[in-house]
């Protein structure tokens, strides 16, 4: 049986009786109605009226201008007072002797006493002038006043004998009176409005003072003011900065110190778009607590954290700031001298590169010679162009030689084509065993070089490997199951980095590779630490800087997990002694010059003028069969000749298991038996592009006359 559920609510009559009869049941409910909404308190209204009145914006905004205009007019007063006392005692000069004896400067301590000696001896001089001033003063009125009688009488007689009349004898004398009694009457109309104005200009006078000095807190101070755009670094600011540093020792020395802290620094000295100051911290207090607190110290300073630079000097208990002026770092550097002059040319041996500028805005150039690189940094923060503007530079040197792998593959390296021996450019597994097949021939060419005669010299030659983390991390093996990436004894890639670390220096072949983000995964630390010049741009963490520069370096003030992805790209912590770091410092931070496609591939292309010629690989052959004489032309190129030895590293390059063990016999053997035979030029046995493409064509026809 079903039930009908009538509800009423109270204060309501019942629903009407339905006109049809129901048979089921109804069950009447009572509902109550919801009580009505209560009214707010008007106390509580009031309240909230209030609390939003008070932290309005606009309210805030006039309570900070009362604070502000306020304080500008006392502490306006304290300057003029302090202002009036320093001009009536010695207490400047006071001040300055002990800074000077704090400075440990003793001849400017003498000056400054001297120059006390000579204020205080003025001083006493007035002081004794005003004992007989009050009779002096006396005595000259009384004989102003006599004389100035007598000339007014004198100038009366003459008036009356001129005008005969005798009255005219004290004319003179009696509009001198009058004059003299229409000032008297000026003053008493201004004196009581001056009386009123007076004290009121004078608050303004105090106001402009401490207006002009910011004499207010800095939440008071209006937001242009209070940002601390431009203010210039001073001796007190830097003090104050360390005081309120938060490291209780610290601010207790500074406290105890007479002369308020000023024996801690060395001078301010301007340091390229900043300036640069020693501090030697009290006994009790480490350089290390002051580098923790990087962020606290810039902003004390009103920089930001980018803006200042901690750097450890030789001398103990000592830090070294450098403090950009505000938001000089934000400002591009000028263009690479590899783009204005276009006669530059390159020594590998004696010459450095020109990668950027320094924090100074000094140039900042790098030595390369017999010197493995490495460059290391997040993703799109610059590092392909710092890389690449090394080996612009490098290209302009006729006889340096590269082989090249962009594991990228997206053209950043493309220009060098017809350049290097070999360019490899591509992600995938096959180019990074392209690449250590590649950097394979590199270690053959470096054994053929160790095992010549004692004495000979060799041109440099450029094993390239941008974003190397791929080769470290590849999976891939060879037929004998050995990995070519990873970091154990088997594994191809590393082992091959290795062996030029180890030895190639010595005769020149060196290791260039840039990385991403490195860790032990893809940076194993034997080869990271094998690297002579070691760089950095933008960073995640502590840990992975030290993995990129080594511990000496960030222990000595190397950060650079505390530059701004993105917008401080193309700026590195550059360890290496290739390159002029200041004394007592670890490293040294670089802005480099920004080189884009076109710039580059205009620099290559007069690099190429330099040369020859060079014919490019851009696969590694191995496996199949050989044809020694067309390798040879291969190798050539367009160049018109090429030196015996320059074809035999190019031939090891191009097929190292065919042509790694060869030697000048094995091709002039191929070369006379073709009718190609090498001959001297300029000194040096070469070979004859000319010769070689006639005994292809020769061999050519004779084979396909034999065939008919």
């Amino acid at each position: 049986m079903s039930e009908n559920v009538v509800h009423l609510h109270k204060h309501t009559n019942p629903p009407a009786e339905p006109a049809a009869v129901d048979t089921a049941p109804t069950v009447l409910t009572v509902v109550p109605d919801a009580p009505p909404a209560r009214p707010v308190p008007l106390w509580v209204r009031s309240g909230r009226a209030v609390k939003t009145a008070i932290t309005h914006e606009r309210t805030r905004t006039a309570g900070r201008a009362v604070v502000r205009h306020g304080l500008y007019t006392f502490n306006g007063g304290r300057i003029a007072a302090r202002r009036a006392w320093d001009g009536r005692t010695g207490s400047r000069y006071e001040r300055m002797i002990r800074a000077a004896e704090a400075a440990g400067n003793l001849e400017a301590a003498e000056e400054w006493e001297e120059r006390l000696q000579r204020f205080r001896a003025a001083r006493h001089h007035r002081r004794m002038d005003l004992l007989h001033s009050p009779v002096d003063a006396a005595k000259g009125v009384a004989v102003g006043a006599g004389m100035s009688v007598g000339v007014l009488v004198a100038l009366g007689v003459v008036l009356a004998i001129s005008t005969g009349q005798a009255a005219d004898v004290v004319t003179p004398l009696s509009a001198t009176i009058d004059f003299i009694a229409l000032l008297i009457r000026i003053v008493q109309v201004v004196w009581g409005p001056a009386v009123t104005i007076g004290p009121f200009l004078a608050l303004l006078a105090l106001w402009s003072v401490g207006r002009k000095q910011h004499a207010a807190p800095q939440w008071a101070l209006p937001a242009n003011v209070r940002s601390g755009e431009g203010e210039p670094i001073t001796p007190s600011i830097v003090v104050k900065a360390l005081r309120d540093l938060g490291v209780p020792a610290l601010a207790r020395a500074i406290k105890e110190m007479g002369d308020a802290g000023a024996s801690m620094l060395g001078p301010i000295t301007i340091a390229g778009c900043g300036v640069e100051v020693d501090v030697t911290l009290p006994s009790g207090v480490s350089t290390n607590e002051v580098q923790s607190k990087r962020r606290k110290l810039a902003e004390n300073l009103t920089r930001h954290e980018h803006e200042v630079f901690i750097t450890i000097p030789q001398a103990a208990r000592t830090v070294r700031l450098w403090i950009a002026d505000s938001g000089a770092l934000d400002e591009p550097i000028g263009p690479s001298p590899l783009v204005t002059d276009e006669t530059m040319t390159a020594d590998y041996k004696k010459g450095k590169a020109p990668w950027g500028q320094d924090l100074r805005g000094d140039a900042a150039a790098l030595s390369l010679y017999q010197r493995h690189l490495l460059i290391t940094g997040l993703s799109n923060q610059g590092k392909t162009v710092a890389l690449r503007s090394l080996a612009l530079w490098l290209a302009l040197d006729r006889s340096v030689e590269f082989l090249i792998g962009d594991l990228k593959g997206v053209g950043d390296w493309a220009m060098f084509d017809g350049l290097a021996t070999t360019l490899i450019q591509g992600p995938t597994d096959e180019h990074v065993i392209q690449v250590t097949e590649m950097v394979e021939s590199a270690v053959d060419e470096m054994n053929r070089r160790i095992q010549a005669p004692p004495g000979t010299t060799f041109p440099a030659l450029i094993v390239l490997v941008d974003e190397a983390q791929m080769a470290f991390m590849c999976p891939a093996k060879d037929e004998d199951k050995r990995p070519y990436g990873g970091s154990k004894a088997n594994s191809r890639y590393f082992m091959a980095v290795r062996k030029i670390h180890n030895q190639g220096r010595a005769v020149n072949v060196l290791m260039w590779q840039g990385t991403q983000d490195p860790t032990n995964e893809n940076l194993p630390k034997l080869v990271r630490e094998g690297a002579h010049t070691r760089a950095s741009l933008a960073l995640g963490t502590e840990s992975q800087a030290r993995m990129a520069l080594g511990d000496k370096a960030v222990d000595g003030g190397a950060a650079p997990n505390l530059l701004r992805p993105g917008l401080d790209r193309g700026t590195l912590v550059v360890a290496s002694d290739g390159i002029t770091i200041p004394a007592g410092q670890s490293s040294i931070t670089v802005r480099t010059h920004y080189i884009d496609d076109d710039a580059a591939t205009a620099i290559t292309d007069r690099a190429k003028a330099l040369r020859d010629g060079v014919t490019t690989l851009h696969a590694i052959d191995r496996g199949e069969e050989r044809d020694p004489l067309a390798d040879i032309a291969a190798v050539i190129g367009d160049a018109p000749r090429v030196r015996t030895k320059d074809v035999l590293a190019r031939l090891a390059t191009r097929n190292p298991s065919a042509y790694g063990e060869w030697s000048f016999i094995d091709l002039e053997r191929v070369l006379d038996d073709a009718g190609a035979e090498p001959y001297k030029s300029d000194g040096v046995m070469v070979v004859s592009r000319d010769r070689v493409a006639r005994a292809l064509a020769n061999r050519d026809t004779e084979g396909s006359a034999s065939a008919e």
